[in-house]
Parts: structure tokens; C-alpha cells; sequence
């Protein structure tokens, strides 16, 4: 039994069926969620012939750090190995001039979308991750750095709304026992519609993310395979249909590839497409993945396509470049030690 992933209700039943006090669940509750310990003989106010007691059906976790890195503007890529072997990357962003720490954590082990300019699709899709795996990550990264998370993004590994439940499952987990409040939590999809329209009855108060990157079919066609299945037309339908049932700002998150989608045309195209949704737009330079020739545009490009799109009236951010040194950035998660 891993007492990692489970909840204080869940904690209490077993401390129950061991003939213990419902106080001795809020203590383990504690000790795995907010002090991130790794194993129950850290847990120093439970008796020693509780913590042996414990430890003969129990432990903390099973996931192990199989490599870190580290990056010079202080970005933490952890590669973390689950029991049947399989390994994700999740990464911790931090900021100087901020107080928050933001996780950015894998839904699945591989990528089934296979967007061109990203690395985790280029090995295929293995298989989903459980939300105790997805909160794994969360927590072998306080227990490494002695910190507190406090936001989440799930911009990892995978398409999150193709494996929503574990998703929703982990977010909750998020919510409840971490503390961390669901506007400080963001969900990324490639536009997978049926996981939008879940996500707008539901109402959640995390934020929906669309990475976006094209505002025609034929482009976007080029670079996200996804768009045949899920058109532009009817993703906009979705989106809409989202803000009209939330009321919550969507994030359009938006890769710039030199020569390609950085262009004063396109530019003008997005702004068209854009312009009856309530969001804000994230602009996020392309990083090199080793298996295409995309290159990121200037600052000059970068600056003149930003300044394009804030003339129709949005709120336009560029990305922060964190951790591309050490294969951390947007698009570089692989998943696997490479050379």
C-alpha cells in the first residue's frame, strides 16, 4: 500500500482498520503532504512500534529520481521512474523576482498527439499515468528540494484531456491536500474537444490552456496532426462555448517558428480568429528538438508579432525561456536520458 496519492478520508479508514485514532491520519496526512517525506521513520511523532506496525503494510512511495538536472537560470528537470520501470520528466520553474513555484508535471508516458515541433511524441504513446503517479511528481520534487509547490501546469509529458479522469483525480488531490488553490493550476490541450466540453460543464476554477500555434487549418494541419481530427472550426465552437458556460478566460498559448507562423499575415489572421474569444495570449519562442529544422525567430520578429496582436485589443505575454539548457523547456520533454 503507497501512502502517497491518498486521501485524508482515505487515511482515516485505515488508521481504523489498524485500531488507531482518526488524529493519526491527520499526522501521516501531514507528514506526506506537507512535509514530503519519504519514509514512515521520518515521521517522528508516531510512536516506533506504529511506524514498524505501519511499515509491514505500507510505504511513502515507489517512485524514485532516475536523473536530475539542473539549469542555470536555476530551472530543476527531475526524470522520474515509476515501479513497471516507465519514466516521465516534470519540471521545477522558479522565478527571482517571484514567489511562486510552479511544477510543470507529465499526464502520460509518451505523447499519441505528435505536434512536429515538440520531442515527447517522437517516441509514441505508451500508456496513461494514475493520478497517484501525476502527484508523484509534485511530491518527489518538494521532497528533493525541501520546497513548497505552489503552482501546477500540466504542460509535461502527454495530451491531458486524453486522460482526463486521472487528471481530474490529481487536480482535486492538488486542491484538497496540497493546499494549492485551482486558479493556480493549469490544464494545456491540444484541442481535444470532447475533454473541453467535459471541462465546461464541470466549471471548474483552474484555467483551460489551447495551445493553439496556427490560425488557419492548413497550418496548423502542417505542425499538429490533431487539427484533422479536431478542426479549428469546431474547436472554436468549444471554446466559446467554455467561456459562455465558465465565464473564465481561456490562455491561448501560441509556439512562434521563424518563417512560418512569426509572419505580419498570420499575425493578422490570428487577431481575426480571436477576436470574439475572451483569452489572453501566451507567446512561447520555439526550442530546438533535434529531429526538425525549426528555428526560433529574432527578438525583432518576436516583439513585431506581439505588438501586432495587441493593437486587437488582448493581453499578450512572451514566455519566460526557463531551463532549455538541460532540454526543460516548452516542447523538449522527452521523457528518456539522451545523449
Amino acid at each position: 500500500m503507497i501512502l502517497a496519492g491518498m486521501s485524508l478520508e482515505e487515511l482515516e479508514i485505515l488508521m481504523s482498520e489498524l485500531g488507531a485514532t482518526k488524529f493519526r491520519a491527520k499526522q501521516i496526512h501531514n507528514w506526506v503532504y506537507t512535509k514530503s517525506v519519504s519514509t514512515i521513520d521520518e515521521m517522528t511523532n508516531l510512536s516506533k512500534d506504529f511506524r514498524e506496525q505501519l511499515k509491514e503494510i505500507a510505504s511513502v512511495t515507489e517512485t524514485k529520481i532516475k536523473v536530475k538536472q539542473t539549469s542555470k537560470d536555476g530551472t530543476l528537470k527531475y526524470l522520474v521512474e515509476y515501479p513497471d520501470g516507465e519514466c516521465v520528466e516534470t519540471v521545477l520553474m522558479r522565478f527571482d523576482n517571484r514567489a511562486n513555484l510552479t511544477a510543470c508535471v507529465s499526464s502520460q508516458v509518451g505523447c499519441a498527439v505528435n505536434c512536429s515541433f515538440c520531442a515527447t511524441g517522437k517516441s509514441g504513446f505508451k500508456r496513461n499515468l494514475n493520478y497517484k503517479e501525476i502527484i508523484e511528481q509534485v511530491l518527489t520534487i518538494q521532497r528533493d528540494t525541501g520546497l513548497k509547490v505552489t503552482n501546477i501546469v500540466f504542460m509535461g509529458q502527454g495530451e491531458p484531456l486524453l486522460n482526463l479522469d486521472n487528471v481530474l483525480k490529481a487536480l482535486e488531490i492538488f486542491n484538497n491536500d496540497f493546499q494549492i488553490g485551482a486558479r493556480r493550476i493549469t490544464i494545456s490541450t491540444s484541442g481535444i474537444i470532447p475533454g473541453i466540453n467535459r471541462l465546461a460543464d464541470m466549471d471548474l476554477q483552474s484555467t483551460l490552456a489551447i495551445s493553439l500555434h496556427a490560425p488557419t487549418h492548413k497550418l496548423r494541419a502542417e505542425i499538429m496532426p490533431i487539427e484533422n481530427k479536431y478542426p479549428l472550426d469546431e474547436l472554436k465552437k468549444a471554446l466559446l462555448n467554455y467561456v459562455e458556460k465558465t465565464g473564465r478566460r481561456i490562455t491561448i498559448e501560441y509556439i512562434l517558428i521563424h518563417n512560418f507562423n512569426d509572419t505580419f499575415e498570420v499575425a493578422k489572421e490570428l487577431a481575426h480568429w480571436l477576436k470574439d474569444l475572451k483569452c489572453n495570449i501566451n507567446l512561447i519562442p520555439y526550442n530546438s528538438v533535434i529531429e526538425n529544422d525549426y528555428k526560433k525567430p529574432s527578438s525583432n520578429d518576436i516583439m513585431k508579432f506581439k505588438y501586432l496582436l495587441e493593437h486587437s485589443g488582448k493581453k499578450v505575454t512572451v514566455r519566460l525561456e526557463r531551463g532549455a539548457d538541460i532540454d526543460a523547456a516548452c516542447g523538449q520533454l522527452r521523457g528518456k536520458t539522451t545523449k
